[in-house]
């Protein structure tokens, strides 16, 4: 329980009493997950109200929920994807966008990539029913945290930091454990689009850890964030494109 409480109290702003010992989360980050079953309910609770009232009107339930996703985080998720932002739209060497990446400024590359995960995924909200919004980001939520869970046990650090902090304390067999806990989303109904879901969850985090490799020489927490971010905007997408065209 210990465990869970450090998990929950780094990935969330909710109120848990003082700080657990994070070294008992760091050597269990395969729970990752199970901070998205409790991020995504949250997340989903505009739509679930919005459903029981009979308020029909997905664009302001999209906002409402894409915005209590990432407030619930404390925007530290997404202070990973600007970061990432910059480091990825840097011209130059490596160390030049490693610099971009991890400095305290805020750039274009960081607006850009910002601006476009959040249109999309409001993009992707808006275009379904309420009650569909509330299916969409509980299991968008669930696989955001299984990529970082992935991150956790495979992303290599280019640094010291919080990523290594992690990476060191968890094995190679956590990726497994971290993708069994996102089984149970297979008890809900629409098994299909949980199916795609998955997939789509995996697909993202092989091609951001290949692109971190590539481009920084490994991962840090910015990109652990950043997977979080971008994995619920395509999990989001590829639902709402299969819902759309059913």
């Amino acid at each position: 329980m210990q465990s869970l409480r450090a998990l929950l109290q780094f990935t969330t702003i909710l109120p848990l009493g003082k700080p657990a010992d994070f070294e008992l989360f760091a050597k269990r980050s395969w729970l990752y997950p199970i901070a998205g079953y409790v991020t995504g309910f949250i997340a989903a609770i505009p739509a679930l109200v919005a459903w029981y009232l009979g308020f029909e009107n997905s664009s302001i339930i999209a906002a409402l929920t894409l915005a209590l996703a990432v407030f619930i985080s404390g925007g530290n998720h997404f202070d990973g994807l600007l970061d990432f932002g910059d480091g990825l739209m840097a011209h130059g060497s490596r160390e030049k966008r490693i610099r971009a990446m991890t400095d305290r400024t805020t750039g274009a590359g960081a607006l850009a990539l910002g601006i476009m995960v959040v249109l999309i995924s409001y993009a992707a909200l808006s275009s379904m029913t309420v009650l569909q919004i509330t299916f969409a980001v509980f299991i968008a939520e669930v696989f955001g945290k299984m990529t970082m869970g992935l991150f956790s046990a495979l992303g290599k650090p280019f640094h010291d930091g919080i990523q290594k902090y992690i990476y060191d304390r968890s094995k190679r067999r956590f990726c497994i454990y971290t993708i069994l806990l996102t089984l149970p989303l297979f008890l809900l109904p629409g098994k299909m689009y949980v199916g795609v879901g998955l997939i789509a969850a995996l697909v993202t985090f092989a091609c951001l850890l290949l692109l971190a490799r590539k481009l920084f020489g490994g991962v840090n927490g910015d990109v652990t964030g950043a997977g979080n971010e971008l994995t619920r905007m395509t999990v989001l997408l590829v639902v709402a494109i299969i819902l759309t065209s059913a």
